[in-house]
Parts: structure tokens; C-alpha cells; sequence
């Protein structure tokens, strides 16, 4: 699995809130423009998001699933964006003083994306998911700075 740290300024419980909003997840997944509908109860186990992946016109509608969760240390999910394929992604959350490490593991599991060789794909997703935490990290840190 590819594997991405950031810390983030606010604690595991905050970086939580912003994981457990489903309809947060096209703000800081890179790729996702939209989300369709979000399974009540998200982020229990087998709950979706239905997300499209791409730009007009040329979107791609699917689903992210929720494999595991455990409140607020891991997120554990199945995403989908097909025909590229299918992929696991592992997010941790673990304090660190009033920060927190947030780790993303991620790596294609079905379709054309495992024919891709493990060193770019990692390289690959190693670049995506540095950007999808520091679009992660200003959603928790804004939240902190204006708690409305």
C-alpha cells in the first residue's frame, strides 16, 4: 500500500468530524467532483457514498463503501471509480500533543489499476492523497478556527 502521513492541526475526534460528514468527501478527495447521496448513518460499516469522479462532461458515478470504522481512530474503506477499478483506503488518526497524524494507505485491489506497476502507482498515489490531506487538514483546521 501506498502510505501518506500529515499532521493535522486539531485533535483525531476533529479530523473524525470531517470524515464522518459524507457529504464533506468531494472537498478533499482528489478526483471526486460530486456526491450524489450519502447512506444514512455514514460512516458504519457497509454505508456509501455515491460520488461521481471526474469533470463534466465526462463524470463517472459510483460508490465509496465503509469496510471499517472505528471511531476516531480509523476509517477503513472500499472505493470504486470504474473502469479505472477498485481500491482500499485505511485512514488513522492518532494524537500527537494537540495535533494529530493522520495516515492514508491506499492501493488498487480490482481492474486496470493493478496493471499499473506498484512503484509508479505508488508514486502516484502518494502525490494524490498528499494533496487530499492538505485539502483534509484546511476543512478540520477551518472548522476549529469558526466552531458555528
Amino acid at each position: 500500500m501506498s502510505t501518506t502521513t500529515r499532521t493535522v492541526h486539531g485533535t483525531p475526534e476533529a479530523v473524525f468530524d470531517v470524515l464522518a460528514d459524507g457529504w464533506s468527501y468531494s472537498q478533499w478527495v482528489v478526483g471526486a467532483s460530486r456526491v450524489r447521496d450519502v447512506t444514512p448513518g455514514w460512516p458504519a460499516p457497509e454505508t456509501h457514498i455515491h460520488h461521481s469522479v471526474g469533470a463534466w462532461p465526462l463524470l463517472i458515478d459510483d460508490t465509496t463503501t465503509v469496510r471499517r470504522c472505528e471511531r476516531p481512530d480509523l476509517l477503513e474503506l472500499t472505493v470504486r471509480a470504474w473502469p479505472s477499478g477498485e481500491g482500499v483506503v485505511r485512514i488513522t488518526c492518532r494524537a500527537s500533543g494537540a495535533d494529530t497524524e493522520v495516515t492514508m494507505e491506499e492501493d488498487a485491489t480490482k481492474g486496470p489499476g493493478l496493471l499499473v506497476p506498484k512503484p509508479v502507482r505508488d508514486v502516484l498515489l502518494d502525490r494524490r492523497n498528499r494533496e487530499a490531506l492538505r485539502r483534509l487538514a484546511i476543512l478540520v483546521e477551518r472548522a476549529q478556527a469558526d466552531p458555528a
